[in-house]
């Protein structure tokens, strides 16, 4: 203890970072970050014992940090470490907090699911979004109205075009198929083209560009209507209902995330001033200030780069990302008077070339 105070003491400074506290077999313990490093660790040795600061410190074997030139940049900093490494004394950004996702799937038929985790296995993803039932009750309604499946993936798969050496009738696995809310590419009902089809209109859906579920959703209720079928006509209702407001909710994340693309400028300590190449949430990347016309020049080479390649829209997120859209978000939403440093890309290109 006193030989790790006497380390702060002697080596940290009033600046902002990130630290990390080290157990033995060179386990970390804990990632923070303060834009005041050494006041904040020298508060760990004031703690109490019974206090969990004082029950870190008295694990902690050493002590290390690295100096950022913000606050921006230590809570992104931050974040990453933590993922990285999971600490055991991390709570914040650890795998507890949940957000909901659509998914579709790589099989052979693909299936839109509801998911809490984006992982590496060459899915779509689709989010991330707040309300993991809600969001559940809205793609079924998305799957029942374009009749895709949402069986286990395990389920095999037969398309009507497939070729086989030992043809044999094979019967539904669901009720779904009997009531012709799913295609049943377990029985051989469709062919492959017709399913795939329907994958390509839920995507368009997903991606803002087609209303083809709502359509027929709406043709639907009218022809039950038609008929004097109100109950299903109900039925068919509510579905329309959870369709419009899953649409409203999508527009309402691809405004969120487009308003989320900018050049921020954050002063930084010492004079060490940063850009943020902001895209769609996502910090695309870091870079210093420039102060000379070739730095200019090779800096707006870099943001015609990052706002120029193409976009995946709101589909592709890798795990990590997906966090880091939210983390950013709120920091905006919680200090609305930092959006004044954010400018458009274009704008910033233009006003740096002199154009």
């Amino acid at each position: 203890m006193h030989r790790l105070r006497a380390h702060v003491r002697d080596q940290a400074e009033n600046r902002p970072g990130v630290y990390r506290m080290v157990g033995s077999d060179d386990e970390v313990l804990y990632v923070g970050k303060s834009i005041r490093v050494r006041s904040r660790l020298l508060s760990y040795f004031r703690s109490s014992p019974r206090e969990k600061p004082g029950e870190l410190i008295r694990s902690t074997r050493q002590i290390a940090w690295d100096y950022v030139p913000n606050e921006f940049d230590a809570l992104l900093t931050e974040m990453r470490l933590i993922q990285r490494w999971q600490p055991r004394y991390n709570v914040e950004h650890k795998r507890k907090k949940r957000y909901a996702f659509v998914k579709i799937t790589t099989e052979l038929a693909p299936r839109i699911v509801p998911t809490s985790r984006v992982v590496q296995d060459g899915s779509t993803y689709f989010g991330p979004f707040p309300a993991f039932r809600w969001l559940s009750d809205a793609v079924r309604s998305l799957a029942h109205t374009l009749q895709l499946r949402d069986c286990p993936g395990s389920t095999p798969v037969h398309f009507g075009d497939q070729l086989e050496l030992l043809s044999s009738h094979r019967a539904p696995r669901c009720l779904r198929a009997d009531l012709g809310s799913c295609l049943a590419p377990c029985c051989g009902s469709p062919t492959a083209s017709e399913y795939l089809k329907k994958v390509a209109a839920a995507r368009s859906f997903l991606e803002g560009r087609g209303h083809q579920p709502l359509r027929q959703v709406e043709e639907q209720m009218r022809e039950a209507s038609r008929r004097q079928d109100f109950e299903y006509a109900a039925l068919i209702r509510d579905r329309l209902d959870s369709l419009q407001r899953f649409r409203d909710e999508l527009t309402a994340f691809r405004g969120a995330m487009e308003s989320l693309s900018f050049v921020y400028r954050v002063p930084g300590f010492g004079g060490d001033d940063r850009l943020y190449l902001i895209r769609r949430g996502r910090v695309r990347s870091s870079l210093p200030a420039p102060r000379s016309r070739a730095e200019r020049a090779r800096t707006i080479g870099r943001v015609e780069e990052v706002f120029g390649e193409a976009d995946c829209g709101p589909a592709g997120l890798h795990p990590q990302e997906a966090a880091e859209i939210l983390l950013v978000a709120r920091w905006f939403r919680l200090r609305p008077n930092e959006r004044k440093r954010a400018v458009p890309p274009e704008d910033w290109v233009k006003k740096r070339a002199g154009r």
